[in-house]
């Protein structure tokens, strides 16, 4: 399932030692082309881990999915992780369900799904993950279920969304044995096989759990005690005793005495905690229970019959592993924190993701004094996330979310006094540091600003003579321009979403839910609102007093500094611009669906970068060290790098869907929207475009 990727060759300085030693080089030899390497992910630590299987005999060789197609291996117990294998081109499959088969520890199977599609199928290994090839009887199924039957290795089962499949020949064929068509034996979303007998199957439903003895042939509703129209999650059955049956559900956690003929509602779990999503027996002390919930890990010592709160109450729980051989050892997946580990059976936890890092990564930094000083800002895990900081180019990674308040961060950018400011989904915060460590306070006071509103005339722009290395368009003119100008207003905090962040002009620059704002005063006040009647500016950049906001149709400019703006006159062929910047000479660049454009005289001209391969450009950036424009796209794993003097323009592959690329001591890092922090390999290879 592994691609190769083609990378950007030596026309860049070598870079950082520290980056080097990080790089994990895969080369293979391609007809027609040199040799190429992956790119690699550098942090930072953590994400959505979903599920553990560990090989059998071998409890410290532990396997983990993932919510982004991506299988990583352990070999020392969870300490530390690598990627193994990629098990689809798309970054969408979760990985919920591990079977290493017990017969032989070589083949494993991967039980997947997608979010809002009814789509995933099952993933199968040969060679311990190596290769991996999609089963063709479950293709396309939505797999929320997956077990191997305990006395007979060759039987497997699978609950998807459309009931129950078995299989007796290990995967090679598969048969749906629920009724085709069932009302109620669908949406499967738990699977449990009697210890001793496999033709005895509890399947667990987004309503209610089912059960047949005569491998799918009758089926019966076991109902009896669990609230009507629960979801049930998990189910387990006591090793010794097989008539002791577990199932949680979204109404709490219930136990049979009687192979499920009636349940009882479990006492300790409140009902914040209701959502149990796995349930897990100590495998030598059968009279311990774990029970992960969406509101914590609980744990039982007395066979269920109470529970109590072992973790923080917001740690959402996907998947307990319990070391067979020795049971203090357990691992925690868990959403956005990544692997919990303990090995005081989880009277304590601490973070175990050396290697794993499947971070959203909406915004890159690399400190302009010291380009081995990193800083990452990640959306969507809450305490988990805010800003990331690496002082040694990605090796290691601290956290830096105080006074964020689990906020997203969707914007960094830093001053040439080196001030450093974070634009949030709730605000602007500026990262202040004192004998206590670094934290971040908020920087989003509005002095407000109210237009005044002129007329004036932007002249025709002017025909560019075709050139051999691009193409020429014409502006959009002729159109009634208003003018701006400030009014003073009450002072306000402004709490909107910031898209973007530009400290690097003769005023600061931001881009928030309410319009553009800037700032004269470092950031202790902010005047602005939308502009030409627009609030969503999807870019912004500066170049002294000019400063420029890219929109999906226009682009607007200021020549002082924010105090009024205008359109700036835009390529006619372009159906949505993404964003702008300017390069060192005042160029400035538009990143659009039909790919990079450029003018030199403020808009009055626009050409095109000739013959430049990349379409829906949502990112481009100036990077002054090495006097190029840097460009990706979130739809393609590719970038682009382009000579603002020659218009040459360079690409590599980097085999992850990218948010945005930077550099730094002239190698390439990118931003990713699955996997973190990426960095390139060692040049050995290079793919250039055309004049």
């Amino acid at each position: 399932m592994n691609r190769p990727r083609v990378f950007l060759d030596s026309f860049f300085r070598p870079g950082l030692i520290v980056l080097i030693s990080l790089l994990v080089l895969f080369l293979f030899a391609v007809p027609g082309m040199k040799a190429q390497a992956y790119w690699s992910a550098i942090g930072p630590a953590g994400g959505d881990a979903r599920a553990f299987a560990a090989v059998p005999g071998q409890p410290h060789h532990v396997y983990l999915g993932t919510t982004n197609s991506w299988l990583y291996e352990s070999l020392d117990g969870g300490l530390s992780w690598h990627r193994l294998s990629k098990l689809d081109s798309a970054d969408d499959l979760i990985l919920d369900h591990i079977v290493v088969d017990e017969a032989n520890p070589a083949t494993i199977y991967v039980a997947t799904w997608r979010v809002d599609q009814a789509d995933g199928g099952l993933r199968l290994s040969r060679d311990g993950g190596r290769s991996w090839s999609v089963v063709a009887g479950l293709r396309g199924q939505s797999i929320r279920a997956f077990a191997q039957a305990p006395s007979a290795p060759e039987i497997l089962y699978a609950g998807t969304l459309d009931g129950v499949f078995r299989s007796s020949d290990a995967g090679a064929s598969w048969t749906l044995i629920s009724p085709p068509g069932s009302q109620e034996i669908h949406e499967v979303e738990s699977l449990a096989i009697d210890p001793l007998d496999p033709d005895v199957v509890y399947a667990g439903t987004w309503h209610l759990p089912w059960k047949t003895t005569d491998g799918g042939k009758n089926w019966q509703s076991i109902k009896e005690g669990i609230v009507d129209d629960s979801d049930v999650f998990s189910i387990i059955i006591d090793p010794a005793s097989p008539n002791m049956v577990f199932a949680s559900a979204c109404s709490g956690i219930y136990k049979s005495a009687d192979g499920g003929g009636l349940f009882h509602a479990v006492e300790g779990i409140p009902s914040a905690a209701r959502r149990t999503r796995v349930l897990k027996q100590d495998p030598l002390n059968y009279s311990v229970v774990y029970a992960g919930t969406t509101e914590g890990l609980y744990k039982s010592v007395d066979g269920g019959n109470s529970f109590a709160l072992m973790t923080e109450p917001d740690v959402i729980v996907n998947d307990v592993y319990v070391d067979p051989q020795d049971t203090n050892h357990v691992l925690l997946a868990t959403d956005r924190g990544g692997v919990l580990r303990s090995e005081d059976a989880a009277s304590s936890f601490t973070a175990a993701n050396q290697g794993f890092s499947g971070r959203k990564v909406e915004a890159l930094l690399v400190d302009s004094g010291n380009p081995a000083r990193l800083y990452a800002g990640v959306v969507n895990d809450k305490k988990y996330g805010g800003v990331f900081v690496s002082s040694n180019g990605g090796e290691r990674w601290e956290q830096i979310a105080d006074g964020l308040d689990g906020r997203d961060v969707f914007a960094l950018a830093e001053s040439p006094e080196e001030t450093i400011l974070a634009g949030t989904n709730h605000g602007i915060f500026v990262l202040e540091s004192d004998a206590t460590g670094a934290s971040w306070s908020p920087r989003s006071t509005i002095q407000n600003r109210q237009a005044k509103t002129a007329i004036e005339m932007i002249p025709a722009a002017k025909m560019h003579q075709p050139a051999k290395t691009h193409t020429t368009t014409k502006a959009r003119h002729g159109k009634s321009v208003p003018e701006e100008k400030p009014v003073a207003e009450p002072v306000h905090d402004q709490l909107d979403r910031v898209q973007a962040l530009d400290l690097s002009g003769d005023a600061w620059l931001a881009s928030t839910g309410g319009g553009l704002f800037t700032s004269k005063d470092q950031g202790a006040s902010w005047q602005g609102g939308p502009v030409m009647g627009w609030v969503d500016y999807l870019s912004v950049a500066a170049h002294g007093s000019q400063l420029a906001a890219a929109q999906q149709e226009e682009v607007v400019l200021s020549t002082d500094a924010g105090q009024s703006w205008r359109f700036m006159g835009v390529p006619a062929t372009l159906t949505r611009i993404h964003s702008v910047a300017f390069s060192a000479d005042g160029t400035i660049w538009l990143g659009a669906r039909e790919g990079v454009y450029f003018s030199r005289d403020l808009g009055s001209t626009w050409m095109w970068v000739n013959r430049f391969p990349l379409g829906d450009v949502d990112d481009l950036s100036y990077d002054a060290h090495l006097g190029k424009i840097l460009v990706s796209s979130r739809a393609s794993d590719q970038i682009y790098v382009i000579d603002t003097q020659t218009l040459e323009w360079k690409w590599a592959q980097t085999g992850y869907r990218i948010a945005h690329v930077r550099a730094a001591a002239g190698r390439l890092l990118a931003a990713s929207l699955f996997d973190g922090v990426l960095v390139e390999p060692q040049a050995a290879g290079v793919e250039a475009g055309q004049r």
